[in-house]
C-alpha cells in the first residue's frame, strides 16, 4: 500500500486483516507500538466496517502522511445509497468526524490521507451522505 509521492522504503505499514484495515505512515519517529487493535468502541449505527484503534498514534512524530485505508460491506448500505459516499470517520471526543476519503468500488475499500495524526485514534468506515464542504 504505497503512498503517492513517497518512496516505499521510508513507509511503514501494519494491517490488521481479520477485520480488513490497513495504515501506512511516513514519519520521523514511528514507536515499535505503533499499529492497528480491534477496539472495543460501540459500533455507530452508520457503520459499515469494524471500528479499529491506531495504537500509539500519539506518539507518531514529524508526520509526512498517514494513509488509513478500511475495507467495507456494500450490502450494509442503506437502499438507494451511493456507494461513493462512504467515508473513514475518526471517533472524537464530539463525535465522528468524517475524514476526506475516496473510495475504490472494486475492491471495496475506502481510504483517507492525511498530513498530520487524525483527531482520534478510533477509525470507521461510515456511510454519510452529507456535503463535505457545507455539512448538510
Amino acid at each position: 500500500m504505497a503512498i503517492p509521492g513517497y518512496d516505499a522504503s521510508t513507509v511503514a505499514e501494519y494491517s490488521l486483516e481479520q477485520v480488513g484495515a490497513r495504515v501506512a505512515v511516513v514519519a520521523t519517529v514511528v514507536p515499535e507500538a505503533f499499529g492497528l487493535a480491534g477496539s472495543d468502541s460501540e459500533v455507530p449505527a452508520a457503520a459499515l466496517s469494524a471500528p479499529v484503534d491506531l495504537v500509539a498514534c500519539d506518539e507518531l512524530r514529524a508526520i509526512e502522511a498517514i494513509r488509513i485505508t478500511l475495507d467495507y460491506d456494500p450490502t450494509a448500505l442503506p437502499p438507494g445509497a451511493s456507494p461513493t459516499d462512504v467515508a473513514v470517520a475518526v471517533e472524537t471526543g464530539a463525535g465522528r468526524q468524517r475524514l476526506h476519503s475516496t473510495v475504490d468500488l472494486e475492491e471495496t475499500t475506502v481510504t483517507a490521507v492525511l498530513n498530520d495524526r487524525p483527531p482520534g485514534s478510533t477509525v470507521v468506515a461510515v456511510y454519510d451522505d452529507r456535503n463535505e464542504e457545507t455539512g448538510d
